[in-house]
């Protein structure tokens, strides 16, 4: 059976720890989810996506899971967008959490298990910042403001592992947050803020005025509220680390007495094409954006899991042609395998839990057991995929190795296109005409010109497959 313990970087501890439920039973975890004022962009579902392998991971070894992951609905920026776009908050952020939603389905994400929004947990909120006030970790400002006080929990830093953390604590968190707001400590951040005209309608009653809570205090709450003061596992992209899941740890240990998260899981950022990715540059692709572009959603994620989760992932639109080729040859492989074992049908994810064995692809499993090390993995299948003939295999051979290839499929979440058939098209002028030059420097025996025609036309969106006689130009 498949049923091995996943090893996890920590980030808290920074040493590879197991990853097992402490009540023996449910793995309870939290992931940080959007803030829902525009599409989420692909660097975010970077994270979503990375955190969804390993919650299939950690089902797939056999134990029960509590996702948790919460919609932030309330903050400077979903104020901001929805006054400009003369909307309620709640009309405003209800059509963009729809359209994360259709987005999390196209990747194939599992739905969490508990989705809490931050708007319908006030009082939750509300009752953690009475706590704090009650211990002294907090304290009320003269407008109506509550923030933490930095200096009372000693702790402060560990996550991060901040050092001289009283200065670069103070200069993150001013900018940071976009509301100023008097402080006793220029260390201290916010847990309340005091209304202000220009939050419009946007504001709630407290013990300390009208107002709303701080972005860091709402994922404590709601942390609290369904996963307990102890749970096994929180994540979200390394951008969290700080300043607000070490406010988070803070608060939530100090209100409750609690540890909080026994383990952190964090991913890197995305790069596009070799630098950041913002608006200004025109390279922050949403997945409607790709969409438009031609590429399928299981594209996406395949080039999104391609890199290891704690390195910076490097994505290009080429990347995508390479997943494409990628899941067509999963899909060609699938394909022998049915034709071979008289199946049509392809295994659901609950019949992959009960086979419960990757089998021929046991050592792509053990790469995920490994710190969720999905190019390892791919690598693994890929092995597998070149040495195994299904013509050669026996009916029960054939079926058995259909289930373990969506076992290992299931783990990564990759659902396989139909197989595409080699078709002649009309290629473009452009190609037709490298494709000639090429033919005419293989003739001539000069096969390093050759490569490097074939690679153009392959940038061109081209694939060449040469015959006896000739070739033909296939569109990928």
């Amino acid at each position: 059976m498949a049923s091995q313990t996943l090893q996890l970087h920590d980030t808290l501890t920074r040493t590879t720890r197991p990853v097992q439920p402490s009540d023996g039973t449910t793995l309870r975890f939290y992931c940080c989810g959007p803030t829902v004022y525009g599409p989420a962009h692909i660097g975010n579902f970077r994270t979503f996506i990375a955190q969804d392998v390993f919650r299939r991971v950690v089902e797939l070894s056999e134990l029960k899971t509590k996702h948790v992951r919460n919609i932030t609905d309330v903050d400077d920026k979903t104020i901001r967008d929805s006054i400009a776009a003369k909307q309620t908050l709640t009309e405003f952020t209800t059509y963009w959490t729809k359209q994360f939603h259709g987005d999390c389905v196209s990747l194939n994400l599992l739905t969490p298990h508990v989705e809490p929004k931050a708007t319908e947990h006030i009082p939750h909120q509300i009752r953690m910042i009475e706590q704090l006030i009650a211990k002294g970790n907090a304290y009320a400002s003269p407008d109506g403001s509550v923030y933490f006080r930095v200096g009372s929990y000693a702790e402060y830093g560990r996550l991060s592992h901040l050092e001289n953390r009283e200065l670069q604590l103070g200069t993150a968190q001013t900018t940071t947050d976009s509301d100023e707001y008097s402080k006793d400590s220029l260390a201290d951040f916010v847990l309340w803020k005091a209304y202000k005209e220009s939050d419009g309608d946007n504001a709630w009653d407290s013990p300390w005025g009208k107002g709303r809570p701080g972005w860091h205090l709402e994922c404590s709450a709601m942390a609290l509220e369904y996963l307990g003061e102890e749970f096994d596992l929180h994540g979200g992209g390394m951008d969290l680390i700080f300043p607000h899941h070490e406010n988070e740890m803070a608060q939530s240990c100090c209100s409750t007495g609690g540890h909080f998260a026994r383990l952190w899981m964090h991913s890197a950022h995305l790069m596009v094409d070799g630098g950041k990715m913002s608006k200004s540059l025109g390279n922050l692709y949403t997945l409607g954006d790709l969409r438009h572009r031609g590429f399928t959603p299981a594209e996406v994620r395949h080039t999104l899991i391609s890199g290891h989760y704690r390195q910076p992932l490097n994505f290009t639109l080429h990347s995508l042609d390479a997943s494409r080729q990628a899941l067509q040859k999963l899909a060609r492989f699938e394909k022998g395998l049915k034709e071979r074992a008289s199946v049509a049908s392809t295994p659901a994810y609950a019949e992959v839990l009960k086979h419960g064995t990757a089998g021929i692809f046991q050592s792509a499993w053990e790469a995920l057991l490994d710190d969720l090390n999905v190019p390892g993995a791919l690598g693994g299948i890929f092995t597998v995929v070149n040495k195994t003939k299904a013509p050669a295999l026996s009916i029960e051979e054939a079926k058995t190795a259909l289930l373990d290839l969506h076992f290992i499929l299931s783990a990564l979440g990759l659902e396989l296109p139909p197989v595409k058939e080699d078709e002649i098209v009309d290629a473009p002028e452009e190609v037709k005409a490298l494709a000639e030059q090429r033919w005419t420097a293989k003739k001539a025996k000069d096969f390093i010109a050759a490569d490097d025609l074939r690679r153009q036309i392959e940038a061109l969106g081209w694939i060449v497959k040469d015959t006896k006689d000739g070739y033909t130009l296939i569109p990928k």
